[in-house]
């Protein structure tokens, strides 16, 4: 849990707070045919991310807007923690629950920090509280508050302003987050950071989630529950692994799609197999301790080459020649890093990032952008072998 500044901790929720169940949920709009949500019942435990998905109408943001109650639903009940939402009052309900959307939504005429800071003025946070919490939110968001606090959401690149989005959401420490959609409008390689971004974030700041996405790759990547829908109704409740296992009809099998066992390689992330030791050498190292690791064994050239860094950061593949002719190791942009995986990422991203590379192998980073280790096609290949061989395997 976060540890709130001041007053702001008093009546503040539970580390273990924020456990959601819908219990017959339904949204019916007059004149329509059929409710646009129909007797929705599920239960997401505190901490856990539920991604909702399913084809366009089927009624995923809808349910959505019916947990914060920007939608009210016409039967059944909602609880939050035990308690219906229909005994709250529903503009205290909402700044109870953070909310990140596809648009972000940020306020044009409003700088970042007092973008971040609307819910906690709102709850009558004190200023210096409030301002101490939206650098705190900034930088869990990897955005330097010195360098972003003051600018406005136009300065932004559409992948920070999704940061800050999430920066807001945050600021109050809710004990729920509702996202419909927030990468989607983003391209392909911020998407991917973000994501990976925000699991990091969750694993930091755990709360519970629920996610809107058409996307059922990026619910295999991001739920501990997927729930999908089909004009209104929930179709299958279950774990990733379950879903891509034993879909629960024929639906359901076509929605995940006829490449299931590869989707399978979203359910291992890197940081979960053994990495190969990254030869790394550091930019403006002295030559001769090169040469004296690679006599001793403990530097292992990969195809005859080393990888440069700067502060442990990959910057350049380079031949042994190279790397030691002369008295130190370059310091200067020479030559590519080659692909560049996130530790977080999953062996679905991996393979994506090798395969667009043309390579065999890949140095894997942590959050800081430094190299801690190597993930080639052999090992995601071994893991999918794994995987098969486990899935094809007696139970009972």
């Amino acid at each position: 849990m976060v540890v709130l500044p001041g007053n702001a901790n008093r009546g503040h929720v539970r580390h273990d707070a924020g456990r959601l169940e819908l219990q017959g949920v339904t949204k019916r709009y007059p004149g329509s045919d059929r409710p646009a949500v129909d007797d929705l019942s599920l239960i997401v435990e505190a901490g856990q991310v539920c991604v909702l998905v399913g084809p366009s109408g089927c009624g995923k943001t809808t349910a959505l807007r019916m947990i914060n109650r920007l939608i009210e639903p016409s039967a059944g009940d909602i609880l939050l923690d035990g308690e219906s939402t229909r005994n709250r009052n529903a503009a205290s309900l909402r700044r109870e629950i953070g909310y990140v959307i596809q648009q972000v939504g940020l306020l044009p005429h409003q700088t970042i920090a007092k973008n971040v800071a609307t819910v906690p003025r709102l709850v009558g946070w004190r200023r210096g509280e409030t301002k101490a919490r939206v650098a705190e939110m900034l930088e869990l968001v990897g955005l330097d508050p010195a360098e972003y606090a003051n600018r406005y959401p136009a300065q932004l690149s559409g992948g920070q302003q999704q940061r800050v989005g999430l920066a807001r959401a945050l600021a109050s420490d809710p004990p729920l987050m509702l996202m419909d959609e927030p990468f989607s409008a983003v391209d392909p390689i911020t998407r991917e950071r973000l994501q990976n971004d925000f699991l990091r974030l969750h694993r930091t700041v755990p709360k519970t989630v629920v996610f809107v996405s058409h996307d059922i790759d990026e619910a295999v990547k991001m739920a501990d529950r997927i729930a999908v829908m089909r004009d209104g109704r929930l179709v299958q409740y279950a774990r990733p692994a379950e879903l891509l296992a034993s879909p629960a009809d024929d639906f359901v099998a076509d929605f995940v799609g006829a490449d299931r066992a590869l989707k399978g390689l979203s359910l291992t992330r890197i940081e979960e197999i053994e990495l190969d030791d990254a030869p790394l050498v550091e930019a403006g190292a002295p030559s001769s301790d090169v040469l004296d690791r690679i006599a001793s064994g403990l530097l292992v050239p990969v195809d005859g080459d080393l990888l440069v860094t700067v502060e442990g950061r990959p910057r350049a593949w380079m031949s042994v020649e190279r790397v030691t002719d002369g008295d130190e190791v370059p310091r200067g942009p020479v030559g590519s890093p080659g692909p560049i995986v996130d530790r977080l990422a999953t062996l679905r991203d991996a393979l994506s990032a090798l395969l667009d590379a043309n390579a065999r192998t890949g140095a894997v980073v942590d959050a800081e952008g430094r190299c801690v280790g190597l993930v080639s096609v052999d090992h995601i290949q071994g893991s999918w072998n794994a995987q098969s061989e486990s899935a094809m395997a007696p139970h009972g």
